[in-house]
């Protein structure tokens, strides 16, 4: 994966990392940090301007994030309550709780999705929902560039300050975002056994 990642940011430069980007908001095991930090990495070579990467990487998340967010509102909240009654057990969700979740993002989706985005693994996540509980396209993509924007100069910088020691960083990056993810997974079956309806 990193080298296919290093190969497509230095054949395809800025387009590389912006269609790099919009696929990791798509299929989340696409590690951003690696993409950014390559392409910090370029920047402290001297091979890309870091405005222009930041730009492209800015606006391949919002892309990528975009495309759950269409999703969600596409399909609505309200197309959910059937399943829900159905599967309710195995989604560990009661309909009341979806109807908290859309009072919750009307009165603070733009700060929720916000911090979500500086978070690893859950960055993508928040899309979905955002689109479900029908946030106003123009805050939710505010504050996706934002966000995404704030992290995006993160890994970039960790990659211009550690050169070509980027490497190094991977190492604890990837087993740490597994780690996370195996722990996300642990707890939807420790959920699954003990959730109880309350209705």
């Amino acid at each position: 994966m990193t080298t296919f990642i290093l190969h497509l940011i230095e054949s395809a430069g800025y387009w590389g990392v912006a269609l790099l980007m919009a696929l990791e908001n798509v299929f989340p095991p696409i590690p951003s940090e690696v993409i950014m930090g390559f392409g910090g990495i370029a920047v402290a070579h001297g091979r890309m301007d870091f405005a222009w990467l930041l730009a492209a990487g800015t606006a391949g998340s919002v892309v990528g994030n975009y495309a759950w967010y269409w999703v969600g509102r596409t399909l609505g909240l309200e197309r959910l309550k059937p399943l829900v009654d159905r599967w309710g057990r195995w989604l560990t969700v009661e309909w009341r709780d979806l109807e908290r979740l859309n009072a919750f993002f009307d009165a603070h989706g733009g700060k929720t999705v916000l911090v979500f985005r500086i978070l690893p693994t859950f960055r993508t996540m928040i899309s979905l929902p955002a689109g479900l509980t029908r946030m106003p396209t123009g805050k939710f993509l505010l504050m996706t560039a934002i966000g995404t924007g704030a992290w995006n100069t993160l890994c970039a910088a960790c990659g211009y300050w550690l050169g070509l020691r980027f490497t190094t960083l991977e190492k604890f990056t990837g087993p740490a975002a597994i780690a996370l993810f195996v722990a996300v997974i642990g707890l939807y079956f420790y959920r699954v056994l003990t959730w109880k309806p309350r209705g």
